[in-house]
């Protein structure tokens, strides 16, 4: 029986310690929507363990947006990402890609559902903004948060509230 039970633990915490990077872009920054988003992943029960607010250089979009250098529309991004402060946060919790991706809604915030970030933030500037950068999959949170955060700025700490919760 012990065995049972160590294994489920086991198992939850693998879980439970995925992290993922979301971003507040530019115009989510400017219409001061910050707060608000932390505030989501919060009550969603996600534990912040890094956060930092930069000017992002085109060096560093050329490597998270690799993918994308070859697109028309990369220089149009490239102007936008760096026309203002980005606010960089990794978030742990279970599940915490899937999660944080269903709690951002579509990219095209034009298809967001209300009551995600992208669906009840959305705003037309000249075209459509979608607030919030979110990784879209486990490896690539990994990558993401190599590329944005040294080791030791983000935190491994103890949430009183997860380990209240979060023991079986």
């Amino acid at each position: 029986m012990n065995f049972i039970l160590e294994a489920k633990k086991h198992v939850f915490k693998t879980q439970y310690h995925k992290r993922t990077l979301i971003a507040v872009k530019p115009d989510g920054v400017q219409r001061r929507l910050v707060g608000q988003i932390i505030q989501r992943f919060e009550l969603r029960g996600f534990k912040l363990v890094g956060l930092k607010m930069l000017q992002v250089s085109e060096d560093l979009l050329s490597r998270h947006y690799s993918q994308l250098t070859g697109k028309p529309f990369y220089p149009d991004l490239v102007k936008y990402m760096t026309s203002g402060p980005v606010v960089v946060m990794v978030w742990e919790g279970y599940n915490a890609v899937q999660t944080s991706r269903a709690m951002v809604g579509l990219t095209n915030p034009a298809d967001a559902q209300a009551g995600t970030v992208r669906g009840d933030f959305i705003m037309f500037i000249g075209h459509l903004r979608n607030v919030v950068h979110a990784s879209d999959s486990p490896e690539g949170a990994q990558k993401e948060i190599q590329l944005w955060f040294q080791g030791q700025e983000l935190l491994n700490w103890d949430c009183c509230y997860h380990n209240i919760t979060c023991e079986l």
